[in-house]
């Protein structure tokens, strides 16, 4: 195996690095022709429960792309199955609940999750990766709570979030105990994904962005706080990210992580001149992908030397590399980023 390439690694943590590292939020599959193939025969769930699959798929963007890090191949519900959420992930819908929560007893209904009995195939998968596969940290990760909730409330995907938010103001003692419930599962979660070999963690809050900053800090931060204390206890770097959700980045910035995330609705400067002095990543719009390569670089260079102004800085795009999108383009995109970014960090 080659050197391991811990370039991930020291950015989040601050220290001095050689180049700005990347890599692409939904870079395993989506616009892979070896991946595609694949889903002709295998759903995502039937991938994701096939360890030697699923490393595979994982794994083949850092072949393809040269990027810095790999990050699991699976969705945000994968572990809530294992706390009694019975959920299919619906192909063009996205994660569809058949029991979803409607009062405080639902909430106290849910169990526990118990990582070896009900996500061994996500632990197998690590383990695959790191301990035979990769010569980059693979990144592990888990939905936030409120993300979840969202699901778990609105018994699917959602643009309004109205069942979820009245939920949590009418109802604060169920909100805060699947609040805790959530906390526990993600605290559990991610530890088993790092025991099995992950070296660094993003909490996704996609969809917090749909909360005000008051209604955040009083439901929301205490307990994404309580789960980034806990999971500092792990020594490995923690990224937060969510969509839509500029006007958190200085709350989020509080918290106790390394690196806050970024979509294209911040740029990394204004980022620094609201005060956020941690490692940021971020934060191409991936629609930019489908423009012409002049275009795609003139962006990702004002990127790339605010990203080297602000001091550390993870590339990455705004969200989700989308089926559209040309592998050769995020090669390009991540040879570009390596060579324009040493030639600033000299």
């Amino acid at each position: 195996m080659t050197k391991f390439n811990d370039t991930l690694l020291r950015a989040a943590r601050g220290e001095k690095i050689d180049h700005t590292p990347a890599w692409y939020m939904r870079q395993a599959g989506r616009s892979q022709p070896e991946y595609l193939k694949i889903k002709e025969k295998y759903s995502l769930e039937e991938i994701t429960h096939q360890p030697e699959l699923c490393a595979y798929v994982t794994k083949l963007p850092v072949d393809q792309y040269n990027v810095d890090a790999a990050i699991l191949y699976k969705d945000i519900v994968t572990p809530l199955p294992g706390i009694g959420i019975d959920v299919k992930i619906k192909a063009g819908v996205g994660p569809v609940i058949s029991n979803p929560i409607r009062t405080v007893q639902d909430v106290y209904n849910l169990g526990e999750l118990s990582p070896e009995d009900d996500i061994p195939f996500v632990l197998e998968t690590i383990k695959i990766l790191t301990k035979e596969q990769l010569n980059v940290p693979l990144i592990g990760f888990a939905g936030a709570p409120f993300t979840l909730a969202s699901y778990m409330i609105e018994g699917g995907p959602s643009k309004s979030y109205n069942l979820t938010k009245s939920f949590m103001v009418s109802e604060p003692e169920a909100w805060f105990a699947l609040m805790d419930k959530l906390a526990d599962m993600t605290i559990t979660y991610i530890t088993a994904q790092v025991n099995a070999g992950a070296r660094a963690i993003q909490i996704f809050d996609s969809w917090v962005g749909a909360l005000n900053v008051s209604d955040y800090r009083i439901f929301i931060k205490p307990v994404m706080t309580h789960i980034f204390t806990e999971l500092r206890k792990l020594n490995v770097p923690l990224i937060t990210f969510g969509v839509g959700a500029s006007h958190l980045a200085n709350e989020w910035h509080d918290l106790p992580v390394d690196v806050v995330g970024l979509d294209w609705r911040l740029s990394i400067k204004e980022a620094g001149e609201r005060g956020l002095t941690k490692p940021l990543q971020g934060n191409l719009d991936p629609s930019l992908l489908l423009a012409d390569w002049n275009i795609i670089e003139e962006r990702a260079k004002v990127i790339i030397e605010q990203g080297v102004e602000h001091g550390n800085h993870i590339f990455n795009l705004g969200h989700g590399v989308f089926p559209d999108v040309k592998p050769a383009t995020l090669k390009k995109l991540t040879e570009f980023i390596h060579e324009y970014s040493a030639q600033l960090r000299k």
